[in-house]
């Protein structure tokens, strides 16, 4: 049965239609807009889980969400299609970074958005936590420089899990020429057909 996308314009959901793409999976998207004010999820989302947040996926009447989740059930469905590595280290560094991208990365990049919005009232946290997001922006360049993609010599889930948040900070710290394995990896996965047609099928993405 198809897989149907709850697609959120301009969000992280983006990366499970690339996802999608590179598997050959079947699937369709239903699309949703932000709203122009809040900028937030449009409530029709809550009727199809209780968050009311994207991505989520329903297949054969099985609702997932989660990014991460979502990637490791396409992984099961292809039939370990960019899953993790064979080695041990591997698969270690898979996992990590299904994890990482959104439990450690994300947050010090989403706060800096955040205090950029508050105008003069963010100037007092703002270079806390350009440091912080640094601290890990620095860390990830080191990653790459030792092996072309997150787990190791092959591209799998783990890269598609990181390009948002580093999408992300290339906008909003101006990485080009300052972080060149970051930018170098961004335009490899850029150059991906997948990755091109998943940007036709979902419509806007600021990060792209």
């Amino acid at each position: 049965m198809t897989i149907t996308v709850h697609h959120l314009e301009n969000s992280r959901s983006q990366r499970v239609l690339w996802m999608l793409e590179e598997l050959g999976l079947p699937y369709e998207v239903k699309r949703y807009e932000r709203d122009r004010k809040t900028m937030l999820a449009p409530p029709e989302l809550k009727a199809v889980h209780p968050l009311g947040k994207s991505p989520v996926i329903d297949h054969d009447s099985r609702i997932v969400a989660e990014t991460a989740t979502i990637l490791e059930y396409l992984v099961a469905l292809a039939n370990g299609r960019l899953g993790p590595p064979e080695d041990a280290d591997g698969t270690m560094r898979w996992r990590y970074f299904l994890d990482y991208a959104e439990g450690s990365l994300m947050p010090p990049l989403l706060l800096s958005l955040v205090i950029a919005k508050l105008g003069p009232l963010g100037w007092p946290a703002r270079g806390f936590i350009t440091k912080m997001a640094m601290v890990h922006i620095d860390y990830v360049e080191s990653e790459l420089q030792q092996r072309p993609w997150f787990a190791g010599a092959a591209f799998s889930a783990a890269d598609i899990m990181m390009s948002f948040p580093l999408e992300a900070a290339r906008q909003r710290f101006s990485l080009d020429g300052k972080r060149p394995a970051i930018t170098a990896w961004l335009d490899r996965i850029h150059a991906r057909p997948a990755y091109q047609a998943a940007l036709e099928k979902g419509g806007p993405y600021a990060y792209a």
